[in-house]
């Protein structure tokens, strides 16, 4: 049974917000792997090429990259005061947008993207995507410039949770029993967060929401694009958006990027790069790892997020809070635990197919 995980092609990975955009990216000859149903590069495990200990070893590092730069994403936040959330992510889309059309430029890739801005099939979803990524980015921001990053560690948690109940409603699928007992499980923990925080932990439950539809969108898309060109094309649909309000803050002097020196400046526009670079990772990482170690290495940012909220933000976690965390934690316990079983049950399965069929 596949989740909306499945949707974005990560198996059961569900985390930051430009991580399903990097699963697109696998569009290389793949071949499943022995021992839990993932890909790795088309030329592993054929004479001449590199050992798969190494292909492995390889993606682990770029995947602990990839969720280490998202997990301290919140340290690049803080280092942009005073910008707004607003400010930071129009920054954001101008910039990417500016990188990604000098990587299209080098890899001579000019024609794949405007294949897939002509397709209506591709650049439909890619224009919904970009706008749930929007929401997205922006709560993201909002909740870490506001003193509220813990919160929004937690939506990266509840995030698989999220996926499964997507999966029930909107693919019509049929869970198993630990999946449902970890969406209950999630249900109290819900509950308990918001008599902790006095209301619902809206952000978390935005950015939450607005990832798990971004992921189902994707699935629309699926392998016809890559990682950069799915990026580009993204951009370039909130680029009139970004610069507009760019323009409008600016003009009202609100804007920071110019204004608070030579450093803050080149910090903005560094958000291309910053947000480009662990995208690329993610996607050489999903290359070369089954996707049970993609869902496991998906938790790092989160994590990552959580104790830069608590070391270095010094947010406060009442004990009510922690009760919380800790009862959204277990049901991320059963998930796994789930993703594992099943992984090992359809690897035997698969094993057992190909011994039938060499008799």
């Amino acid at each position: 049974m596949r989740n909306i995980a499945d949707a974005a092609g990560v198996g059961d990975n569900v985390s930051t917000p430009d991580q399903i955009t990097a699963n697109s990216s696998s569009n290389q000859p793949t071949t499943t792997t022995a021992g839990g149903g993932g890909k790795v590069t088309g030329g592993a495990g054929i004479p001449g090429s590199k050992p798969v200990r190494s292909e492995s070893t390889a993606g682990i590092l770029f995947g602990i990259g990839a969720y280490g730069l998202w997990g301290l994403l919140p340290l690049y936040f803080f280092v942009l005061m005073p910008a707004s959330a607003v400010e930071i992510v129009a920054n954001r889309v101008v910039w990417s947008l500016i990188f990604c059309a000098l990587l299209i430029t080098i890899t001579r890739a000019w024609r794949v993207f405007g294949a897939a801005v002509k397709d209506k099939t591709v650049f439909g979803p890619l224009a919904l995507a970009a706008g749930l990524i929007a929401i997205n980015w922006l709560t993201y921001t909002f909740g870490v410039t506001t003193g509220h990053a813990v919160e929004t560690s937690l939506g990266y948690f509840i995030n698989p949770l999220v996926s499964v109940l997507l999966g029930v409603f909107v693919l019509k699928e049929k869970l198993r029993p630990l999946q449902w007992a970890a969406v209950g499980i999630g249900f109290v923990a819900v509950g308990v967060l918001t008599f902790s925080y006095g209301q619902l932990p809206w952000i978390a439950l935005i950015l939450a929401f607005s990832f798990g539809l971004y992921g189902f969108v994707k699935k629309r898309v699926g392998p016809k694009v890559d990682a950069l060109t799915s990026l580009s094309v993204e951009t370039v649909v909130l680029v009139p958006f970004a610069a507009i309000t760019m323009v409008v803050l600016g003009a009202t002097g609100a804007a920071t990027l110019t204004t608070q020196g030579a450093g803050h400046f080149w910090l903005l526009v560094a958000s291309g790069v910053i947000t480009a670079v662990p995208l690329l990772f993610f996607g050489a990482s999903a290359r070369r790892l089954p996707m049970t170690t993609i869902g496991l290495l998906q938790y790092f940012a989160p994590v990552l997020q959580f104790v830069v909220a608590l070391t270095v933000f010094n947010e406060t976690m009442t004990t009510a809070r922690w009760i919380g965390f800790c009862v959204v934690w277990l049901a991320l316990v059963l998930l796994t635990i789930d993703m594992l079983r099943t992984t090992r049950k359809n690897s035997v399965l698969k094993k057992r197919a190909r011994l039938a069929a060499a008799q």
